[in-house]
């Protein structure tokens, strides 16, 4: 995660995937790109340039064939 970075400067779709990460994660360790497309109710292209984004921040990383969670400093609601 970049040192300093606001997570305020995250978009509502990119919150929104996060949190459906954080809860797959949770339950199964990890979350797989249609798991996270029908829990989020987002198209893929979304999801993906969601993910892109939370990778590039280090909140979420790739973790098999799926996403895991990153380091992070706030907590969400799921």
């Amino acid at each position: 995660m970049t040192e300093g970075h606001d997570v305020q400067a995250l978009s509502d779709v990119d919150i929104h995937v996060y949190e459906a990460v954080a809860s797959k994660a949770v339950v199964s360790g990890g979350a797989g790109l249609a798991g996270l497309v029908r829990a989020s109710g987002l198209t893929e292209e979304e999801v993906r340039a969601s993910l892109a984004t939370l990778v590039e921040h280090g909140y979420v990383v790739p973790k098999g064939d799926g996403y895991g969670l990153g380091p992070h400093t706030f907590e969400v609601e799921y």
